[in-house]
């Protein structure tokens, strides 16, 4: 499939979804991206693994990032993309159309088409999103290149409904084992079923206050769940260890140092092995630039449910927000979908904002 960005935002974002970029087979999409980008003359290109970056040097007092991941996750019998007619209007289906190739493709055509922007941009299309944050590609950016990183405000174009979502939550990905005694399925009272012992670990899980937090006038809901349960060598045999695997999801009035000390208090009966932590990041919106790009958009802002890269700018003191195509609640769904009428929402809003 080759990208056209000359064509209209829903053909361009069926081709941009329909070259497959599961997480770490991101090189075929980022070659087109790179390629696009190398032939406009207003744009600075440098490629870092499957990253690519195009910035403008018009020298302007301002300078703004724009991001959006190209990788997604598995397919499930959702590709090619598809198009149906919804009550919102028309609808393009496949795997990424919600998370995030519909940023993509409108990031895409507006670096193209910008030449001569009010702000500098720095564009990035980056890979490994949807993995374990070390894999990340805006760590090996802010790794070995740093510089492509400073700006004055980030805009990530995760899925929010074209509308801006301030902040995202943390999440950490935590397991639990139990060590029981194998013995044959028939004598069992001859050994000690591990399983059976995560029993009381589900039901501290299901325990847990979720509570609604406000953080900065916006509101974040925490969210406790056993995402895996293994254990076990055959249908015969008592198993002798269980593990299950647990993702809290925290507001970000806590930071990840705070967040597991929660979570080994809640589950202070037992050892917790973390796999995964990356704090989240509030909302920023009273920082001038934030407060501009929300006007722009022209509506009210909401909280961000679920982790973004919002968090490594504000870790960099950059302020930052989420804004772009489709409903997060499609994201990873395997009949996610992008509305048409979203792309055209972000794509006059960034021109618009941008041309400012």
């Amino acid at each position: 499939m080759t990208i056209d960005p000359s064509a209209d935002l829903v053909t361009l974002l069926r081709q941009v979804v329909d070259v497959e970029s599961v997480s770490g087979n991101e090189a075929g999409l980022a070659d087109q991206v790179e390629a696009l980008l190398r032939g406009a003359d207003h744009l600075q290109v440098t490629r870092i693994g499957n990253t690519v970056a195009a910035r403008t040097e018009l020298g302007r007092p301002e300078r703004v990032v724009i991001a959006g991941h190209l990788d997604t996750v598995p397919v499930a019998n959702n590709l090619p993309s598809w198009t149906e007619d919804g009550p919102d209007g028309l609808r393009v289906y496949g795997r990424g159309t919600c998370d995030m190739k519909g940023g993509v493709a409108v990031a895409l055509k507006s670096a193209l088409e910008l030449s001569a922007p009010a702000r500098d941009i720095t564009w990035l299309f980056y890979d490994c999103e949807e993995v374990d944050s070390a894999r990340n590609g805006l760590v090996r950016v802010g790794r070995d290149h740093p510089d492509l990183l400073q700006a004055d405000f980030a805009v990530l174009m995760e899925p929010t409904g074209a509308g801006v979502e301030g902040g995202c939550q943390g999440t950490a990905r935590f397991s639990i084992r139990t060590s029981g005694t194998a013995a044959h399925s028939a004598r069992s009272w001859l050994g000690h079923n591990a399983i059976h012992d995560l029993g009381p670990v589900l039901a501290r899980i299901t325990e847990f206050d979720a509570r609604e937090i406000e953080v900065d006038g916006l509101l974040y809901r925490e969210g406790l769940n056993a995402v895996e349960i293994s254990g076990g060598i055959a249908g015969n045999v008592v198993p002798d260890v269980g593990v299950v695997k647990v993702n809290y999801r925290f507001a970000p009035d806590k930071d990840a140092a705070q967040a597991e000390a929660l979570m080994r208090e809640h589950f202070s009966e037992w050892d917790l092995e973390f796999d995964d932590m990356a704090p989240g990041a509030r909302p920023g919106l009273d920082r001038p630039a934030a407060a501009a790009f929300v006007a722009a958009v022209g509506t009210p802002p909401r909280a961000k449910y679920g982790w973004t890269d919002v968090a490594r700018f504000t870790d960099l003191g950059i302020p930052a927000v989420n804004f772009g195509p489709a409903d997060p609640g499609k994201a990873h769904a395997d009949d996610e979908y992008c509305p048409a009428a979203d792309l055209e929402t972000c794509y006059a809003v960034l021109r618009r904002w941008l041309a400012e």
